[in-house]
This record gives structure tokens, sequence and C-alpha cells, in this order.
């Protein structure tokens, strides 16, 4: 069994603190007081050490990463980045859906990604607003059958500007809800969010070739104060769960991922690779400065016992973010993928490769933002 982490003392948080500073992945003397953000941030320590040490597509990255983060120039261009994410007029959402169908058909251009193996093909869609990423998909598969949700605009969510069709099914809905679908039918009194989780949306039968989980975190999301840390965690674990258990075998999932070097981003990919075949790419559309890329598993199988496996306990740490503890929501994720020693030792040599696909076109950007140079 493996060792369970033991929350840090003072001087050692300094120094896991200092090593994610030296990568760039967070501000000097930011340490969280969350077990589970300790845990993530120690394992992650750890892989960033090693590449660090080994990688020189990833210690040019860094050095660009922290010369951003002590720019004053850079807290000024990601503040008005954030700012104008946070809008969710027509203006924007058009905005919004034309660079996502840029994205699209950048991303279908390297991988093929978005063709589904049959015509015309049926695709899931997670997180679909604006529909940009979505109309390019279906532009690729005329005919196909699409379902969809979408978290409500009511709710903070982006309009839909798809154009309607008897081929899709959009639904308005907040995806991070989906009890029944997520494999909770008893749920407790007491809970702050009782009366907003959902019935089931799929039927047990229902599956895709083609599905894409690109969903992220709003701020203009109103949510009880207990979701705002574990959200993220919610929101990537329900699309991902709910995704490969309706997979048609043989599919393709479409993924969008942050720092590849955080521990429990490389514990995704070493699952996928497991029963699919992994490529990461970065789009130069969107997303050159920013630490996203985009997985690409084909050939999925869906019906593996390490498939199967990755389901289950991916509901149970949805499960254990919606109702757990901090204890339980730490455990979960222990329990979701191997400790960082084990990781780098089973997966390292694969982390580096597909690291190598995406670090240098990060790097290549920074290197000529303006608050980078300045």
């Amino acid at each position: 069994m493996e060792a369970r982490f033991i929350p840090q003392i003072e001087g050692q948080d300094i120094v896991i603190n200092h090593v994610l500073a030296q990568a760039g992945l967070q501000r000097q003397g930011r340490i969280s007081s969350s077990l589970t953000d300790q845990m993530i941030q120690r394992s992650t320590s750890i892989i960033v050490t090693y590449l660090l040490d080994e990688v020189p597509e990833f210690l040019e990255l860094a050095e660009l990463r922290r010369q951003g983060w002590e720019n004053p120039a850079g807290d000024r261009h990601f503040h008005n980045q954030r700012r104008a994410a946070d809008k969710t007029d027509k203006q924007t959402s058009k905005y919004h859906y034309r660079l996502m169908q840029k994205i699209g058909e950048e991303i279908h251009n390297a991988t093929g990604g978005l063709a589904t193996r049959t015509f015309p093909g049926n695709i899931l869609d997670m997180c679909v607003a604006p529909g940009g990423f979505l109309a390019t998909a279906k532009g690729l598969n005329p005919g196909a059958e699409v379902m969809g949700f979408s978290l409500p605009p009511s709710d903070g969510g982006y309009s839909v500007l798809l154009p309607e069709d008897t081929q899709s099914s959009v639904t308005f809905l907040d995806i991070t809800m989906l009890a029944a679908d997520m494999g909770v039918t008893t749920l407790p009194e007491d809970h702050p969010d009782i009366g907003k989780f959902l019935p089931r949306q799929f039927k047990e039968t229902q599956l895709f070739e083609l599905v894409i989980c690109d969903g992220q975190v709003l701020r203009t999301h109103t949510r009880e104060p207990y979701r705002e840390s574990r959200e993220p965690t919610r929101l990537k674990t329900v699309q991902l769960a709910l995704g490969l258990e309706h997979m048609k075998p043989g599919g393709t999932m479409l993924v969008l991922f942050h720092k590849l070097e955080s521990w429990d981003t490389a514990c995704y990919i070493r699952t996928f690779s497991e029963f699919s075949s992994v490529r990461l790419f970065k789009p130069k559309v969107g997303h050159a400065t920013r630490s996203s890329f985009y997985m690409v598993a084909s050939n999925v199988q869906s019906q593996h016992p390490n498939a199967r496996l990755a389901v289950k306990k991916w509901k149970e740490l949805w499960r254990a973010a919606t109702f757990g503890s901090e204890e339980d929501f730490m455990e979960a994720f222990c329990d979701a993928g191997p400790n960082a020693e084990k990781l780098l030792e089973e997966f390292g040599s694969e982390l580096v490769s597909h690291g190598r696909e995406i670090w240098p076109v990060q790097a290549h950007a920074l290197a000529k933002a303006s608050y980078v140079k300045s």
C-alpha cells in the first residue's frame, strides 16, 4: 500500500512553495490551508523538481513563467484577461464562439481528433457554450446526432450561439449536480444544495463516438461556499466519468487540461494511456501563453477493466468533493492516482515526451509576450 500523505510542517511547506514558485506555477509565499491542496502541492513539487533537473525544455519554460509572475505588467495582463472572460454578454459570447471554432479547427488539422469513425456518428459535448467547438465538430461530421449540456446563462453561463437543428439537443443545467448519473441516489437532507441535485440524464445504453470535455469553472457562476475550492475537481471528474462511461469502444475523447506537470493532471493523462492512444496538443490560437492544452485520446477502449476502474474512482472522488469532509476528499484524491514517486517511476519518460509536445509552444509565446520582455 502506498504511503498516505502526512500534512507538512511549516518549514517543509516553505520548501514546497519555493519549488512551485521556481517553476512559475504560483507566487512565492502562497501556502494553502487545505489538506488536499497541500497533498497536491507536495506531489507536484516532486514532479517539478525532477523536470527542472532533467528536462531543459521545462526549465526554459519555468524561467519565462517566473519572469511573468515577477513583472507587474503580467498582473495587469491577466487581470484584464480574467475581466474579459467574465463577461457573458452577446458580444463576448460571439467572440468566444469564433475563437472556439478556430481552436477546434487547429486541433483537428493537427490530430484528426474531431472526426467520428462512422457516418453520421454521434457526439457528446459536456459543456457546450458558446458552441464554437461543437460547431466545428458538427461541420466535420454532417448529420451527426449531438447531445450536449451547458450552464444556464441565468446561473452565470455563456449563451449558446450554435444554430439549432433537429440533430442537436442541448440541455441547460449544471453538470456538477448530476447526482443520479454519478451513482448517488440517497442525498443527505442537510446538504446546502439538497434541492439542486438532478435526476438521470443519460440512458444506460447511450454511447457516443466523440466526447468533448472542455468545461472550466466560471467565476460568474454563483455557488455555495463549500464548492469553491472543490469545484475544479467536481467539474473535471463529472465530465471524465460520464464521458468515458458513455463512450463507444474505439471512440475519441477530447479533454481540456492545465499544467501537465501538476500531479493530478499527470495522473489523469497516465490513466487514459492505459486504455487509449494519447496525444497532447496545445493550440496556438487562444492557448499559446497559457498552461492549458488538450488531450486527444483515440481508440478509447471504454470497456477495458482499467477504464471501468477509472470511472469508479472518478465517481468516488466527485462524491467526496460534493458530500465529504476535507479528510474524505483528500483520501479519495490519494486513491485516484499513484503517489508522485511511483508516477515518475512508471510514467516519467512518457510524461516528458508528452511535455515536449506542449512546453516549447508556451515558452515560445511567452518569450515574445510584452509582460515577460518588459
